[in-house]
């Protein structure tokens, strides 16, 4: 690389250790940031380097509790005010996406005045993954790169080698995502079909499919609580499954979720590590995203397609 490098990549705080595996990739240093904390819970941000006339890429997810959003605020506008010739967010994990819609009355849009804080703030450029809904692109006036977690999820599969496979869908919102894999895997789809009687609690839940005798590989792209794809994995082995894994693009795994993955019926939970995850629990693997958001930042610096990265 250059002396002066046509581009430099900084982190926030929590996703520093996704940002040294991306510049590892990339072969190049992680910027030099400081995040100096006061007494009360404030924080102030500044690059202890110079970034005028650079392409400067921000890693940080924006998972809760909300500190991490406020952090990449910061460092976008103290890039834009350091004569940054661009600022790109890479933010693996867009967090606040569940609210994408009124679903009922007197709501807020969450997704939406996320999208609005990071252009007011003066992002050029977007790279995110696996958006909880993919119209959330739509918010954004600004070029968005949406990634999908298949491109590691999809080898990692097929490494396994399981016979008589079924892919599967803790939820009919999933069903899309569900269905791609399937095709693409040449494999049958089974649903479940749950109703819920408030956020993050499951009241009832039915298969729709056969998974008697098969090993099923549940798709979902966030496991918060964990209740919804335990009780899938559950009842699928209650209807006869060989064995049941669960794939997320996103551990958000807030408590009790790992109790939960440990004590079902669940044989591995992979994530991608979109997000940090500290806990202990043998039954959780995460795979990485590094070269994938590497490779996707080269070919924007170098103008090329990013499409080809797609397996599906």
């Amino acid at each position: 690389m250059s002396e002066k490098a046509p581009f430099m990549v900084f982190s926030g705080t929590n996703s520093r250790y996704l940002a040294e595996k991306i510049c590892a990739s990339l072969d190049c240093p992680l910027g030099n940031m400081n995040i100096t904390h006061f007494a009360d819970g404030e924080f102030a941000v500044s690059y202890e380097e110079s970034i005028r006339g650079a392409h400067v890429f921000l890693v940080q997810s924006t998972f809760p509790n909300s500190d991490n959003l406020m952090e990449l605020l910061l460092m976008i506008d103290a890039a834009k005010r350091a004569s940054a010739k661009s600022v790109v967010a890479v933010i693996p994990y867009f967090g606040w996406a569940r609210q994408d819609r009124k679903d009922k009355p007197r709501v807020s849009i969450g997704a939406k005045l996320v999208a609005d804080l990071l252009s007011v703030a003066g992002i050029d450029r977007l790279i995110t993954m696996d958006l909880h809904a993919d119209q959330i692109q739509g918010f954004f006036n600004i070029p968005v790169d949406h990634l999908y977690a298949s491109a590691v999820f999809l080898p990692y599969i097929q490494s396994l080698q399981l016979e008589n496979l079924v892919i599967a869908t803790p939820d009919v919102g999933g069903s899309k995502r569900a269905s791609t894999f399937s095709k693409y895997l040449g494999v049958p789809l089974v649903l479940c079909n749950k109703s819920r009687e408030k956020a993050n609690e499951v009241a009832s839940m039915q298969i729709i499919g056969d998974v008697e005798g098969k090993n099923v590989v549940l798709i979902d792209d966030i496991v918060d609580t964990a209740g919804t794809i335990t009780k899938a994995a559950n009842i699928m082995m209650e209807a006869g499954a060989k064995s049941v894994r669960a794939i997320a693009s996103h551990c958000v795994m807030s408590d009790p979720a790992s109790f939960r993955v440990q004590e079902s019926a669940l044989t591995e939970m992979v994530f991608t590590d979109s997000i940090p995850y500290a806990k202990k629990c043998p039954k959780v693997k995460q795979l990485s995203i590094a070269d994938m958001f590497a490779e996707t930042i080269k070919r924007v610096m170098n103008n090329e397609s990013i499409s080809s990265q797609y397996i599906i």
